[in-house]
Order: structure tokens, then sequence, then C-alpha cells
């Protein structure tokens, strides 16, 4: 009897420990009763379930499909190489287990199908010189709008498209850069043929502000020596006639001062010149 109790408790502690689940706050759960999808909403936490029934937790953090490089071609029917990536996660856990059976490796196959098709369809769209030099936002906005409802279908979410790199092939690599080279070299060109005729204006224009500038100061400097030598004028006639001997004696001294500064100056002059009239008579 006492047997046949602890048979009965045994099956009851193993009951109740196949009828107890937690949910971790990273995983996504789905319920099934004999393959039966019964129940896909669990929160993070402890949960309970009748021991015939089976949980199946699934990744719920966010996902890297890394896809090899791939050829596509432009609206010029020329290949480049892309290099992308997709970060997805788990959104609706039924519709991912039903499309994928929950396996993360179909997922990736799948959703790589969906990108793959987007990228040619955005590429197809634009030249070469669009996607190298600088519309991948554009390219990953409108990727992602278009991809969203296939990826429902699946039960993920795309987090982000991201393209890492665009390259060409190696036999249309040279023959582009060469012609964006020449276009690049016309362009310069252009500038610095415009760049010239704006300093050809810009000198001519300062050379005639210089040609004012320096008659407008020749002219203020002739009026403001006209004004000099009339107030000297003035100021000799009024001390000449104030005291006119004086007058021509100091301006003879001056004379002087000005001839004999230099010890090794030689004048030559007859002594009865005027120049030396003060020298003989000190009246003059």
């Amino acid at each position: 009897m006492n047997r046949a109790y602890l048979v009965a408790g045994v099956l009851l502690l193993g009951m109740g420990a196949l009828s107890i689940f937690t949910v971790d706050m990273r995983e996504k759960a789905l319920k099934l009763q004999f393959g039966e999808i019964k129940r896909s909403d669990f929160e993070p936490g402890l949960h309970f379930k009748w021991f015939w029934q089976s949980v199946l937790k699934f990744d719920a953090r966010i996902q890297t499909l890394d896809s090899d490089p791939q050829l596509y071609l432009t609206s010029e029917k020329k290949q480049v190489i892309v290099d992308s990536f997709v970060k997805w996660k788990v959104r609706f856990v039924e519709q991912y287990y039903t499309s994928t059976g929950g396996n993360p490796l179909i997922a990736n196959q799948r959703l790589s199908v969906v990108i793959v098709k987007a990228l040619r369809d955005e590429f197809g769209k634009r030249t070469v010189r669009q996607v190298v030099s600088g519309e991948r936002a554009e390219i990953r906005e409108t990727m992602l709008k278009s991809a969203a409802s296939q990826a429902d279908e699946l039960g993920i979410e795309i987090i982000d498209v991201r393209i890492k790199r665009v390259d060409l092939p190696e036999n249309v690599s040279q023959s582009v850069f060469d012609r964006m080279a020449a276009e690049r070299k016309q362009v310069a060109k252009k500038f610095r043929s415009e760049g010239e005729e704006l300093a050809r204006e810009i000198r001519a224009q300062a050379e005639r502000e210089r040609e004012v500038l320096l008659a407008e100061a020749e002219r203020e400097g002739q009026k403001i020596r006209g004004n000099g030598d009339a107030t000297a004028t003035d100021t000799y006639a009024q001390a000449y006639g104030q005291d006119g001997e004086f007058y021509s004696l100091y301006r003879s001294l001056d004379a002087y001062r000005n001839t004999f500064s230099n010890p090794a100056d030689v004048l030559l002059l007859e002594p009865n010149t005027q120049f030396f009239r003060y020298f003989k008579d000190s009246g003059g």
C-alpha cells in the first residue's frame, strides 16, 4: 500500500514538473497539443500546461542575415557587385512556426529571396553612378517598405537593411572610372574658366578703383600743397614786411647752414657774390 502511494506521488510530481515551464524575456513560445497550436501570446515568466501538451521556444532577439555578394544589373545593363546584410527578428511566432517550422536557417533562405528580389528591382531603376555615388539611403527606405509585407508572411519583422559595399566587376571598373574622370575634368575645366573670368573682372574693377583713388589722392595732395604754399608765401610776406633786413639775414644763415652741413663739401664762388654779403659786412 505504501509502495502504491509512493508511485502515485512520484507520478504526480513528474506530471507537475511537466506542467510547469518558463519563458525567458529573450524568447517567444508556442504551446502545442498533438501538433495543434493552442497558445502563442506568452509573456516572460512562469507558465503552466497539461503534461500531454508541449512547448516550443524560439529566439526573439535580433538576427542577422549576412548574404554573400551578389551581381545585379543597373538600368544601363551594367553589372555591379553588392554586399548587403539584413537585421530581423521574430514578430508573429505562430506565423513564423507555420511558414518556416521555427528554423532560422529556413527563415534566412526565404528572407534572402525577398531581399535579392527587392535589390534587383531597386538597382534596375538606377544607373551605375547613382548606386555607387550615394542613393543608398533611398534604396534602403524603399526596400524596407517593399519587403515588409512579404516578411509578415514569414512572421518576422525586418529591422534594417544595409548595403555594405557596391563594387564594379574588374572588366567594368576601369572604363567607368575613366569616363567619370573625364567628366570630372570637364567640370573642373568649366569651373576654372569661370573662376578666371571672374578674377579678370575683379582685377579690372580693382584697377579702376585704384586709378580713381590715386586721382583723388593726387588732387587732394595738390590742393593741400597749394594751400601750404599759399600759407608759406603769406607768412614770408608778413615776415618780410615786418623787418626785411632781418628776414634776409635769417634766410642767408639758413642757406649757409644747409650749404656747409658736410665738412667735405667744396663750394667754388666768387668772393664778391651776393651769397657772401653777410660775411663781408654785418649790415649786408
